[in-house]
């Protein structure tokens, strides 16, 4: 295993970059810890591979360094930073065997046959192949081969990091529950430093210790799943994690209560804490954390529609100008003449310019 620090790092795919519109992974500072379970998170052309593949060796950054435990392995070829890479589409041998194909890695590095046997057959059986250890990759299914793929990545113990660029894309969704299951047992069995990319927000959080959320090139907030849920750092991440995704109110500071009270469309809101921001501020508030009410204070808005998806129900209203969304409670009424919403003091979060605002102050 093996901490990776990343130094001053960036990217471009143009030979002279004029400036940060032309970095395809913007400037980026970080260590990823020793034996820890990453998962780098954002929409498709957000930057994902081209850190992945830098970490691997693949593509050499043009500005800053790569280090696994102090030591700069920027320019150092894929084979001497001593990693597993599994790539989005299946990468196996056609003429071998699924057993031979899990085998190579550990052929290659002169292990004793015995060893071989042991892990290849533990293997075997955390991607459910046993039963065809002895057929030929050659004519075998898509999500059969990624499986081969994923198993020659699981089946070396000594790597410093197990690196997956979006592995379970061609698997079968019964399949993908299972084979994180067992990444997150092999993360939990042997302690690699495992980084994994996605677009799955559901794969990403159910598989990592931590979350990197990449949006436009940039790192916008590394975090438990639970920071990003409940204080996510940047209006993508309230937007991007979580069904509905948050809602976002463009709002007003009132500068005579010290920015305790917003004004969103023509109501005023009690933030229940003091915000300083400048810039466009917005208040943002998941729909677990919207109250419907029926006259009263709150903001005006109106129900559009009701969708009803089992455990509990999203509401679709207008309110302050834009299209909102509410979770309510499988049990709990929705009153037939709701004309406002109001929000729940915990869930509230103030961004200034996209970036969340830390009560008393501006904060990045």
């Amino acid at each position: 295993m093996a901490r990776i620090t990343l130094d001053n790092l960036a990217h471009s795919y143009l030979t002279y970059p004029r400036g940060p519109e032309d970095f395809a992974l913007k400037e980026l500072n970080h260590d990823w810890a020793d034996g820890e379970a990453y998962a780098l998170l954002g929409a498709s052309g957000c930057g994902k591979s081209t850190l992945l593949n830098i970490i691997s060796g693949l593509l050499i950054p043009s500005q800053g360094r790569v280090l696994f435990d102090g030591r700069d392995v920027t320019t150092a070829p894929t084979a001497e930073r001593n990693i597993a890479q599994v790539f989005q589409f299946p990468v196996v041998y056609d003429t071998m065997t699924v057993r031979q194909n899990l085998a190579f890695p550990l052929k290659n590095r002169g292990m004793e046959a015995a060893e071989i046997a042991r892990r290849v057959q533990k293997v075997a059986a955390m991607i459910d192949m046993e039963a065809q250890l002895d057929r030929k990759a050659r004519g075998l299914t898509a999500d059969a081969k990624q499986k081969i793929s994923l198993g020659r990545g699981m089946v070396r113990e000594d790597v410093n990091a197990l690196l997956f660029d979006e592995p379970l894309t061609v698997i079968d969704p019964h399949m993908k529950w299972e084979l994180r299951t067992q990444l997150k047992k092999l993360h939990h069995d042997f302690g690699h430093t495992m980084i994994y990319v996605t677009h799955d927000q559901t794969e990403a959080l159910t598989f990592a210790d931590k979350v990197v959320v990449m949006h436009d090139g940039r790192v916008v907030q590394i975090g438990t799943p639970q920071d990003l849920f409940e204080r996510p750092a940047h209006t993508f991440v309230g937007y991007f994690i979580g069904s509905p995704g948050m809602n976002l109110f463009d709002a007003t500071l009132d500068a005579t209560s010290n920015g305790r009270h917003a004004r969103i469309g023509d109501a005023t809101v009690d933030l229940t804490q003091p915000y300083a921001a400048t810039g466009r501020v917005q208040v943002g508030v998941r729909p677990e954390f919207i109250r419907l009410a029926a006259g009263g204070d709150g903001i005006p808005a109106q129900i559009t529609r009701i969708e009803d998806v089992g455990r509990h129900k999203i509401v679709r209203l207008h309110a302050a100008g834009r299209d909102i969304s509410a979770l309510i409670g499988e049990g709990e009424a929705i009153p037939a003449d709701t004309d406002r919403i109001t929000f729940a003091p915990q869930g509230v979060n103030v961004y200034a310019d996209d970036w969340r605002v830390a009560p008393g102050g501006e904060s990045r």
